[in-house]
């Protein structure tokens, strides 16, 4: 989706030049498995983690472009592995508003897709990090993205989730790779530790934003604006920030819906999710990702003035402002 970035002219054509790599190099000698990666990279995600890979490099120009089309790259390729396998335990027949792999070609195939995606991020990492102590840190992103995944699963359909349980699951499944992002585009882009440490505060608090207004937007988008299905993680008893905060503050209302599992109906499912945007839940949501991303903007003042920190400060506002 490049045109998702033609307010960041500085980084639109190098989000193409990743792309191409993309298409590029997740094919394999398997037919069908070439088509369907090569399809999925260009299905119309919006390219976050490499954009924010790039906007941190651009804190430094003189740093080596191929170098750093090609972790931006690595990022894409490890978040799209992510998505593949987590429509198959989800079973979600949509993704980016098209038919999830899973669900057009079989969970087999896409298991084989993701595994394919997680061999071709390692194979990016080793050409442009042989040696480097972030070989280290990539693995550990893989991990704490399982474990947040884990996580999230051991508290599935669970009345006494609280927002401490919440926090840790998005801390791994999706802030850790926002965090990688920044944190790699300043590295290797040759800035200094100073400005490496706040890029990686300012991808960690990015990336818990992001999670909770991709939670909200389940309760007040469409359909066809968010173009996925709409309240699925309800029915499949993961419970995100809106419904975790008004569950305890009115547990007389919530609770016997909850208590039915996953016997819930999608009737029901429906009216939780009008009950939650009623009594609050959406609006107190907000406010907490809003003093999430008060902390990125704060540390984003701290960057060395010009082009680039504007970007990434105009980009953590449209995040804030986003409708999909």
């Amino acid at each position: 989706m490049i045109s998702y970035w033609n307010n960041y002219p500085t980084i639109q054509n190098k989000l193409q030049a990743v792309c191409s790599y993309l298409e590029e190099n997740v094919a394999i000698n398997n037919e069908i498995i070439s088509k369907t990666l090569v399809d999925f990279a260009r299905s119309g995600g919006k390219l976050l983690r490499p954009a924010l890979c790039l906007l941190f490099a651009e804190l430094n120009p003189n740093h080596d472009e191929e170098k750093m089309t090609k972790i931006a790259a690595s990022l894409e390729m490890l978040h799209m592995a992510t998505l593949i396998h987590d429509d198959i335990i989800d079973d979600s027949p949509l993704r980016r508003g098209a038919i999830t792999v899973q669900a057009q070609f079989g969970k087999d195939i896409a298991v084989y897709a993701g595994d394919v995606l997680f061999t071709k991020f390692f194979e990016t990492l080793i050409s442009v990090m042989n040696g480097s102590e972030y070989l280290a840190y990539n693995a550990r992103t893989m991990r704490r993205i399982l474990m947040g995944e884990l996580n999230q699963m051991t508290i599935r359909f669970n009345i006494d989730e609280k927002f401490t349980d919440y926090l840790r699951s998005i801390n791994g499944k999706t802030a850790e790779l926002f965090y990688l992002a920044c944190k790699e585009g300043a590295y290797f882009s040759g800035c200094s530790p100073q400005v490496v440490r706040l890029a990686s505060r300012i991808g960690r608090n990015i990336g818990l934003a992001f999670q909770i207004y991709d939670d909200i937007l389940d309760y007040t988008a469409d359909k066809a604006t968010l173009k996925k299905p709409i309240l699925e993680d309800l029915g499949q008893g993961i419970y995100t920030l809106p419904l975790i905060l008004v569950k305890d503050q009115y547990p007389e209302i919530f609770v016997p819906y909850l208590n039915k599992k996953n016997q819930i109906t999608l009737a029901e499912i429906e009216e939780v999710a009008k009950l939650v945007v009623q009594y609050g839940g959406v609006e107190q949501a907000k406010v907490i990702a809003q003093k999430i991303t008060k902390k990125a903007l704060e540390d984003i003042k701290k960057l060395p003035d010009g082009i680039a920190k504007d970007n990434i400060h105009q980009l953590t506002m449209d995040l804030l402002n986003r409708q999909y």
